[in-house]
C-alpha cells in the first residue's frame, strides 16, 4: 500500500511539473515572439531616462516626470546587459517576469506546499502576459512586484526565524519596491502591519516589537533616503521634489471621487473577463481557504495582501489596466489555494481522480491563452501594436526616429511637441526640453501655465535642430479649459524659425503614409498627423 501511495505521488509530481514546463514554455515563447513589440509611452520614458543614466545624466535633469526613479535605474541596468534596443528592453522584462513567477512559487510553497506554489506561479505567468493588463510592456508595476515579493518571502517564515538582519533585508526590498513607483508604499505598509501583528501574536515584549519595527522601517526608507541625498549632491533634488511630490499631488487630485467607481468598474471588467477562469478559481480559493481551519490563517494573510495590493491601484483613481498587474500575485496565490484544497480533498482517491486537479488547472490556464491567440501567435507586431493602441503613433515613432538619427549629429538636440518620449530613445538624441510629456500642460492644475512657459523658454534657449509636432489628441489630451499658449507659440515659432521636412499622415489605425524630404502641399485624405520641422539655416 505504501508503495502505491509513493508511486501515485511521483506520478502527480511528474504531472504538475510537466504542466508547469508546458505553461512556462508557452508563456516564454509568447514573450519571445513579442520582444520586438514597439515601445509605448511609459516604456519610452523609462528607456530614455535609462539611456541618459548610462550617459552619466541623472533623472529629472533632461526628462521630467512624477514617477520615482527606481524604474529608470532598472531600465539602465537592463540596457547595459541586453542593449539599448526594443528587444533588449523586452528581454529584460522577460527575465524580471520569470523571476517574479519563481518568487511566487517559493512564497506559495512556504505558505502551504509546492502544489500551491506551482499553481500560483503558472497563474501569474499567464495573467501577467495578457494584453488586458498590457503585460507585454515593461511598465513600472512589473518592477515593483519583484522586490516586494522578495521582501514578503523574507517576512513570512513559518519557523519564526526572523532575525533583525532578515527583517532589515525585508524592509530594504519593500523600500526598493517603493522606489520603483510611489504606490509601492502600500506594500511596505502591508509588510509593516503583518510584521507587528505577527510579533503581537507571538507575545513579544513591546520593547522588542518596537526594535524590530524600527529595523524594518529603516530598511524601507533607506533606498529613498540615499536617492534623495544623491540627488541633493548632484543638484537635482529640487526638481525631483517638485515632480514627484508637488506635481504628483496635483495630478492625483484631478479625477473626482464621483467618477472613481465607474472607472474602477470599467477597468476591472476588462481585466477579469480576459482571465475569468483564474479569477473564479481565486474566489473559490478565498472561500475554501477561510472555511478550512488549517488554511484559515494563510488565507487571511493573502486577503490582507489582496487588500493592500488593491489599495496600490487607487492613488488618483485612474485605475489604468496595467496597474492591475499589482494585484496579480495575490490573485494567483488564492487560485493556488483552491487547487491545493482540491488536491487535499481527493488525496486518498485513485490516481485517475487525483489527476483531476491538474486537468482543471490546465484548462483554467488554457482559456486566457486561447482567447488571445490571435494577439499572441497570429498578428504581426505592427498590427498588434495598432490594434492595442489605435490612437497612438508607436509604430510611426520608429520611422521618425530613424530619420532624425540620420540627419543629426550626436550633439544636436530635438524637441517633441507631444507626449512621445520613445522618439528621444529611438533617435538617441537629447531633448531640448525636460517636458517629454505634454499631458501636464493641458491639465486643470495650478502648475499648467507655468509648465507651458518653462517648456517654451527651454526650447527657445536650446534651439533644437529638429522639432516634431504631434497633431494627435491622444498625445495631448487637451480639454476645453486647457491653456492654448503652447499651440499659439508653436505656430508662430515654427513659421519663423523652421521648415517642414517630414510629414506622417495616419489616415487609418492600420495605415500611415510617410513623406520625408519632399512634403506634398495636399493629400487625398488627412488623418491624425505628425509634422517634422528642421531649423532654418
Amino acid at each position: 500500500m505504501t508503495h502505491k501511495i509513493d508511486d501515485s505521488g511521483k506520478v502527480l509530481r511528474a504531472g504538475w511539473w510537466t504542466l508547469a514546463v508546458i505553461v512556462f514554455g508557452l508563456v516564454i515563447a509568447i514573450r519571445i515572439r513579442l520582444l520586438g513589440f514597439p515601445l509605448e509611452r511609459d516604456e519610452g520614458e523609462y528607456a530614455y531616462a535609462g539611456q541618459l543614466i548610462l550617459q552619466g545624466i541623472p533623472p529629472y535633469q533632461l526628462a521630467y516626470n512624477m514617477k520615482f526613479p527606481g524604474t529608470y535605474a532598472a531600465y539602465a541596468a537592463i540596457m547595459s546587459m541586453f542593449g539599448q534596443t526594443i528587444i533588449g528592453i523586452h528581454l529584460g522584462l522577460l527575465v524580471i517576469n520569470a523571476a517574479t513567477a519563481v518568487l511566487i512559487f517559493f512564497l506559495g510553497r512556504q505558505l502551504v506546499n509546492s502544489t500551491l506554489g506551482l499553481a500560483a506561479a503558472m497563474s501569474y505567468a499567464v495573467l501577467s502576459v495578457s494584453p488586458s493588463v498590457l503585460g507585454f510592456a515593461g511598465h513600472a508595476t512589473h518592477f515593483v512586484l519583484f522586490p516586494v515579493l522578495g521582501g514578503t518571502l523574507l517576512l513570512f517564515n513559518k519557523t519564526d526565524r526572523r532575525t533583525l538582519g532578515r527583517i532589515f533585508a525585508s524592509g530594504l526590498l519593500f523600500g526598493v519596491g517603493l522606489l520603483m513607483k510611489q504606490p509601492g508604499v502600500f506594500f511596505a505598509l502591508f509588510g509593516a502591519i503583518y510584521r507587528v501583528s505577527s510579533d503581537v501574536h507571538r507575545r513579544f515584549r513591546p520593547k522588542k516589537t518596537l526594535l524590530r519595527s524600527l529595523t524594518f522601517g529603516a530598511g524601507v526608507i533607506l533606498p529613498l533616503g540615499i536617492t534623495c541625498l544623491l540627488f541633493w549632491r548632484i543638484g537635482v533634488f529640487e526638481r525631483f521634489w517638485f515632480w514627484t511630490i508637488d506635481y504628483a499631488r496635483q495630478y492625483g487630485s484631478l479625477v473626482p471621487l464621483s467618477l472613481a467607481a465607474e472607472m474602477f468598474a470599467y477597468s476591472t471588467k476588462e481585466v477579469i473577463l480576459a482571465g475569468w477562469p483564474i479569477w473564479m478559481l481565486a474566489a473559490i480559493g478565498l472561500v475554501a481557504g477561510l472555511w478550512q481551519q488549517r488554511t484559515r490563517s494563510i488565507t487571511i494573510f493573502l486577503l490582507g495582501f489582496v487588500f493592500f495590493s488593491a489599495l496600490a491601484l487607487c492613488p488618483g483613481f485612474y485605475f489604468r489596466v496595467h496597474y492591475f498587474i499589482l494585484v496579480l500575485p495575490a490573485v494567483s496565490l488564492l487560485a493556488g489555494v483552491a487547487i491545493s484544497r482540491l488536491s487535499d480533498l481527493i488525496v486518498r482517491r485513485s490516481i485517475a481522480v487525483r489527476l483531476i486537479s491538474i486537468l482543471i488547472m490546465g484548462a483554467t490556464l488554457a482559456w486566457p491563452i486561447i482567447a488571445d491567440r490571435k494577439f499572441f501567435f497570429g498578428a504581426s507586431l505592427t498590427d498588434a501594436s495598432r490594434t492595442i493602441y489605435p490612437e497612438s503613433p508607436f509604430v510611426e515613432s520608429i520611422r521618425i526616429a530613424e530619420y532624425l538619427r540620420e540627419h543629426t549629429g550626436r550633439t544636436d538636440t530635438i524637441a517633441v511637441l507631444g507626449s512621445e518620449p520613445q522618439i528621444y530613445f529611438y533617435s538617441n538624441r537629447h531633448s531640448a526640453t525636460g517636458y517629454i510629456y505634454t499631458y501636464g500642460l493641458m491639465e486643470p492644475q495650478k502648475y499648467a501655465s507655468k509648465m507651458q512657459q518653462e517648456m517654451i523658454r527651454e526650447i527657445e534657449r536650446t534651439r533644437p535642430k529638429f522639432l516634431i509636432f504631434v497633431v494627435m489628441p491622444d498625445s495631448w489630451l487637451q480639454r476645453t479649459e486647457s491653456d492654448r499658449l503652447i499651440f499659439t507659440w508653436a505656430n508662430e515659432y515654427t513659421a519663423q524659425n523652421y521648415a517642414v521636412v517630414g510629414f506622417v499622415n495616419m489616415v487609418a489605425p492600420d495605415k500611415a503614409d510617410y513623406y520625408f524630404g519632399s512634403v506634398p502641399q495636399s493629400v487625398p485624405q488627412l488623418g491624425k498627423y505628425i509634422l517634422v520641422y528642421e531649423r532654418k539655416s
